[in-house]
């Protein structure tokens, strides 16, 4: 049962039962289509937090580790990628993160809504922090699923940065469309995808599971905890047919002095001990 609204205060209750709250310093915006309703305020410990109908899409507080993780891990276990394709990821940190990385040649970004890019470019620019400026982004509005499926291009990663799958995000948690990743994976490619929180989604995590593992030799996925995805870890699909996984420590801590950056969350010891699954997460594989 929802909460009741209370004047400077969000309540998300996704799941159902229990939930989260934020406190809003300031609301910047709130506008409500026939669609969806797009709320973004000011949280003294989150920083601009974004809802969409009540549930938290994005806050500049913590955003940094979900893009970390869902970009480097890939990138830095393949070591050689030059062409990325993300898909979704309108607010541009996923771009702004692949784009840290000076061996990526080009990034290509499939976003469906147009509008999501200039609401996110002025209402949280810190998150693409200039990213659409950058001359080897290509950005391209259209939607994803038939984008893969109609592409004659290949990608050395490829990273579905979904929402939840509802709407317009349920057909990037199909069959079809991972199926349709793959054939335009380069030879060796990654493909990593969001695929929420186990504790409270383990039939995501399972639908997505049962495709790559039909799909991939080496298939599994692997967790980081982001504060306001809250439930407990959160899980990233990972599929190749390469032997990525095996990357020591020592090569990924080569590669990341080699591209020059210092995350804020990633590391090549938090890299490799993120595919270490607590129980319950294994018993939502297929």
């Amino acid at each position: 049962m929802p909460l009741p609204a209370q004047p400077g205060f969000t309540f998300e209750t996704l799941h159902g039962g229990w939930g989260q709250f934020f406190e809003e310093a300031a609301l910047l915006y709130d506008s409500e289509t026939e669609h969806q309703r797009i709320r973004v305020f000011e949280n003294a410990r989150y920083g601009r937090v974004m809802t969409l109908d009540g549930v938290v899409q994005v806050t500049t507080g913590d955003e940094f580790i979900y893009h970390e993780m869902l970009a480097h891990v890939p990138v830095l276990a393949h070591g050689a990628a030059k062409e990325v394709l993300i898909i979704g990821g309108g607010d541009g940190g996923m771009a702004r993160e692949v784009l840290r990385h000076k061996g990526v040649a080009r990034v290509t970004m499939v976003e469906i809504d147009g509008g999501v890019v200039e609401f996110c470019r002025k209402y949280l620019p810190s998150i693409s922090d200039g990213a659409f400026d950058d001359p080897r982004l290509d950005l391209v509005i259209a939607d994803g699923a038939e984008f893969v499926k109609t592409t004659d291009r290949r990608f050395d990663v490829i990273i579905s940065d979904s929402t939840d799958p509802i709407g317009p995000g349920e057909v990037l948690f199909t069959e079809t469309f991972y199926g349709h990743a793959k054939n335009i994976l380069a030879p060796g490619g990654i493909l990593v995808t969001q695929n929420g929180v186990p504790f409270v989604q383990a039939g995501e995590l399972t639908s997505t599971m049962r495709a790559f593992k039909a799909l991939f030799a080496d298939w599994g996925c692997y967790l980081a905890s982001v504060p306001t995805y809250n439930g407990g870890p959160m899980a990233f699909g990972w599929g190749t047919d390469g032997a990525h996984r095996d990357v020591t420590v020592e090569t990924l801590r080569a590669r990341l002095a080699e591209a020059g950056f210092a995350p804020r969350y990633y590391t090549p010891e938090v890299h490799k001990a993120a595919f270490a699954l607590p129980g319950y997460v294994l018993s939502a594989m297929p």
